[in-house]
């Protein structure tokens, strides 16, 4: 299956990774099953890994994904969204994505390493629930 997730109802964060060629179908068939798992709800942030993806999304793409993105909120509200690209167009039309995803996510970042996307979403949760590093620890294959 070329999207995958997790959600961690602990930490509130639901980790979606895409693999190989993956389709606008597969995208929104995404969105259709997170609408109905239990697991989605209120609050979460997003790790998005497109580290293993080789398609690049068009532009009518983009504005379609964040159709779908606008519609979950009935159910889903999303704070903080970090995004690993590594492949260079791909990080290009995700910097896209961050910028025409604003009003959707409190922040939104674009990354090259998994590991730095992880600390940043760390650090996200701090600043939004006013905790100190001391407060939250990182989680421990990011620390290492």
């Amino acid at each position: 299956m070329p999207v995958t997730y997790t959600i961690d109802t602990k930490e509130k964060v639901i980790r979606t990774k895409c693999f190989g060629i993956v389709t606008l179908a597969e995208v929104l068939d995404h969105f259709r099953v997170l609408e109905h798992d239990p697991d989605c709800v209120e609050y979460l942030d997003v790790l998005l890994d497109l580290g293993e993806t080789n398609s690049v999304p068009e532009p009518r793409q983009i504005q379609a994904v964040l159709h779908e993105v606008e519609k979950i909120q009935k159910k889903v509200r999303f704070d903080a969204c970090a995004i690993v690209a590594v492949r260079d167009a791909l990080f290009g039309m995700m910097r896209m994505f961050e910028t025409l995803a604003e009003r959707y996510f409190r922040v939104t970042h674009v990354f090259r390493a998994t590991d730095e996307a992880e600390i940043w979403l760390v650090l996200q949760r701090q600043q939004s629930s006013g905790h100190s590093l001391e407060d939250e620890r990182i989680p421990d294959k990011v620390a290492s």
